[in-house]
């Protein structure tokens, strides 16, 4: 007996995420694409979307944990993986052996590496994440020539291969904002005292989503986008740039019925028909990633065309208003919460909503949520 479609689930498009790659490398020109495909590729599935990034014409793909970078080796993936964020005590040795490039954010972090691959008696890939001005991970300049110091000795006797200097930009989002030119200066710098320490890296890299798309000055070697990659807009109120999202958050109706004017829905009654109507209940709520408050606040693609919520969503499930359900929708039918179809809320709708960012939105799927794939079977598969 087959098991029934899952009642809410996340569907991933593998040709939409294919299409954005494309448009990414696009306004790339030149340098390399690096997808991030950091927390399971922004809850979208790091080994699909990886393989599928490959497949469209990025040449590397960037996490933050060794773990993370481990598991898409461990899947088969064989591009570069470079991941940058790991407490000195990690097991770099792991990594090594993976063949996985470590970025290293101060000099106890390169002494764990170059511990790491003493023991193993193989080399590690090794490169300089730099502090321009963000102020969070990454070298700073006071910490920097003894890392250079450090570094020029491993590299000398075999211990480390330099690879890569890079560095994350604090405003990219407003593509003028002055400190993109101050950390643009920085970086140059960075790159210039590494030279003159002897250190000449194979590659540098600083552009994130929107200043691939906005800033091409900053391409230099390889660009890093991450959320353009899914089909969202690092800058909604530029443009969308073609992308398409590549994430719809859909249940099933599970069940449709009538209220009568005057009757209150779900908890506190906060909502209350002012005449006879037909609700539809949907069995996804906050355990699911659907915030509470979103509750009275957004609206529902089902039976062809927008329904709105009312009442208070609970935790696992919320109902919308169906009028006279002229549409005829029955339990079971398709109910889209967002995603990337015409006429269909669109996750910065939520975002503004909620007083966040996309990236956050659609990291919220999670729980009892299934993730299915579509798009081209050579770019992904079902799980």
């Amino acid at each position: 007996m087959n098991n029934p479609d899952p009642q809410v689930e996340t569907v991933i498009d593998l040709n939409a995420i294919a299409h954005n790659v494309r448009i990414l490398a696009q306004h790339a020109g030149d340098a390399a694409v690096m997808v991030v495909v950091k927390a399971d590729g922004y809850n979208h599935g790091a080994v699909e979307v990886g393989r599928a990034a490959i497949a469209a014409g990025a040449r590397e793909l960037g996490v933050t944990t060794l773990d993370e970078a481990v598991a898409l080796r461990t899947a088969g993936i064989e591009a570069p993986i470079l991941c940058w964020l790991n407490n000195s005590d990690a097991d770099f040795g792991r990594a090594i052996a993976a063949d996985i490039e470590i970025a290293v954010s101060s000099v106890a972090h390169l002494e764990s590496v170059a511990d790491a691959a003493r023991r193993l008696g193989q080399s590690a890939t090794v490169s300089l994440k730099v502090d321009t001005g963000l102020n969070r991970n990454g070298i700073s300049q006071i910490e920097y020539p003894l890392v250079l110091e450090l570094l020029k000795r491993l590299v000398a006797d075999g211990t480390v291969r330099f690879r890569a200097i890079f560095s994350h930009l604090a405003n990219a989002d407003l593509p003028q904002h002055p400190v993109n030119d101050m950390q643009r200066d920085r970086f140059l710098d960075f790159i210039a005292t590494a030279k003159d320490h002897g250190l000449q890296p194979e590659l540098v890299h600083l552009a994130n989503s929107a200043a691939t798309l906005t800033r091409p000055d900053l391409a230099f070697d390889m660009v890093r986008p991450g959320i353009a990659a899914y089909g969202l807009s690092p800058t909604p109120e530029i443009s969308d740039f073609g992308l398409r999202p590549a994430m719809t958050f859909r249940a099933r109706v599970a069940l449709v019925k009538r209220v009568a004017a005057g009757e209150g829905v779900s908890y506190g009654h906060e909502w209350t028909a002012d005449r006879d109507t037909t609700v539809a209940l949907i069995p996804a709520g906050y355990a699911d990633g659907v915030s509470r408050i979103l509750g009275g606040r957004f609206s529902v693609w089902v039976g062809g065309e927008l329904r709105p919520n009312v009442g208070r969503i609970c935790m696992d499930q919320f109902l919308v208003n169906l009028g006279e359900n002229e549409s005829g929708v029955r339990e079971g039918d398709e109910a889209i919460l967002f995603g990337g179809e015409a006429g269909v809320t669109h996750p910065q709708e939520w975002a503004d909503t909620l007083g966040t960012i996309h990236y956050e939105v659609v990291c919220s799927p999670r729980g009892r949520t299934v993730r299915s794939y579509v798009g081209d079977s050579n770019l992904g598969v079902n799980q």
